[in-house]
């Protein structure tokens, strides 16, 4: 593997003027950076990427309110995804969004980590009215970014470019913006392979523009069908992320192994409870190892993420949550885990 990190290193330093970072960029970018802390956000008035940036379900007032809660945990960082098909039907109108969803993440001293493409749920996104969220089901409307359709086929694919890089030069200089997480899980939903061409050609698009913020791609299945994912995953990620649901000493063993590429690491994705993966567990291994701790979800609402994998339609609400810190009138499900993540964010 090492032999094969060092070819896709130099195929990616060799194919254009500007492409990768050194180990010491990237280095020398997170010693500027306080620990990155914080979780994966969408509002709980929003059960998709899409209903969250419309310009007719677009919610200010919610997004102020509940990246005020993440504040108050001291988290500085969220990871927020974004749509193509968003930008394909009104390109300026989510930028200004986006220009003002970062206005206020900004007010509560919060950086964001954009996601550009997902190969996670369902494969058929659409524009317009998105559906109601189905009672008891994990994730019930999240969409894949661009869909099984489009990504099959790359004679549809200019139109991705353009948004691409549109994206990344309205915003690469932009310092509310951390980091660029270019494909969410790539080869998840039974792509595989299928995926791997359009992942090779969002890096080459983002390395066309190579904005100052770093771009990354979280590795996040080990399992032998993602060899290839992984491998060029890690070498042409300027900053490691990785996503992990594991109990801590799986966590431990898979830092310390990304900890050989000599990078900075975030784990952009952690914290499943009934998987054993919990803040009181898993994010000191994260702060002891300086590795960015990103968890997934802030509020419960209508991604219904309390809910664990395949929940089934009509379940009640489960005694142990499988994400999300707070109700949504902002009551936390386990004061004591607010405790937790405070002690470590240095928030008192």
């Amino acid at each position: 593997m090492k032999k094969l990190l060092v070819i896709l290193c130099f195929i990616s330093a060799s194919a254009g003027a500007q492409k990768i970072w050194t180990a010491q960029q990237a280095n020398d970018w997170y010693a500027k950076q306080p620990w990155p802390a914080g979780c994966n956000f969408i509002p709980s008035s929003a059960i998709n990427e899409l209903e969250m940036w419309q310009a007719d379900t677009f919610d200010p007032a919610t997004i102020d309110r509940e990246l005020g809660w993440a504040e108050n945990l001291d988290f500085n960082t969220v990871r927020v995804y974004l749509h193509n098909l968003l930008w394909e039907a009104d390109a300026a109108g989510l930028k200004k969004r986006m220009n003002d969803y970062l206005a206020l993440a900004d007010k509560h001293n919060i950086k964001t980590i954009f996601v550009l493409f997902d190969d996670c749920w369902l494969p058929d996104p659409k524009t317009g009215k998105q559906p109601a969220p189905k009672p008891g089901v994990h994730n019930s409307g999240w969409l894949q970014a661009p869909g099984k359709a489009r990504l099959e086929d790359p004679s549809s694919w200019k139109s991705l470019e353009d948004y691409t890089k549109d994206i990344l030069k309205s915003f690469g200089s932009d310092t509310r913006v951390l980091l660029w997480d270019l494909y969410n899980e790539p080869g998840n939903s039974g792509h595989l392979e299928t995926s791997l061409p359009l992942l090779r050609k969002v890096f080459e698009w983002a390395w066309s523009i190579r904005p100052s913020q770093p771009l990354s791609c979280a590795t996040w299945n080990a399992a032998p069908e993602f060899k290839n994912f992984n491998e060029f995953q890690l070498a042409n990620s300027d900053v490691i992320t990785f996503h992990n649901y594991s109990d801590p000493a799986n966590l431990e063993a898979e830092i310390v192994r990304l900890q050989k590429l000599g990078r900075p690491i975030i784990c952009s994705e952690y914290m499943a409870r009934t998987n054993n993966s919990t803040f009181e567990k898993n994010m000191p291994v994260l702060k002891k190892y300086n590795v960015g701790a990103i968890n997934w979800g802030l509020v419960s609402g209508k991604t219904n993420t309390i809910f664990p994998w395949g929940s089934k339609e009509g379940s009640a609400e489960p005694t142990v949550w499988f994400h999300d810190i707070f109700r949504a009138d902002g009551t936390p499900f386990r004061e004591a885990e607010v405790t937790i993540i405070k002690s470590l964010t240095g928030k008192k």
